[in-house]
């Protein structure tokens, strides 16, 4: 009975490696990303801040 098993090819234990399949054509440096990120904090401070008279609105 201990003859009857049956192997199976061994693989690659289900571990797949997308990064060798797919170059996305848009790449950020962590700069970039942390300068952005900058510049959105700061135009929500002035937004904040000065907004209301910007675009005219009355205060509530």
């Amino acid at each position: 009975m201990a003859q009857d098993k049956v192997s199976m090819p061994s693989s690659q234990g289900g571990l797949t490696r997308y990064f060798d399949e797919y170059k996305s054509k848009i790449s950020l440096s962590p700069v970039h990303v942390l300068i952005f990120i900058g510049i959105v904090v700061l135009v929500i401070l002035f937004l904040h801040t000065q907004g209301y008279a910007l675009f005219g609105v009355p205060q509530a």
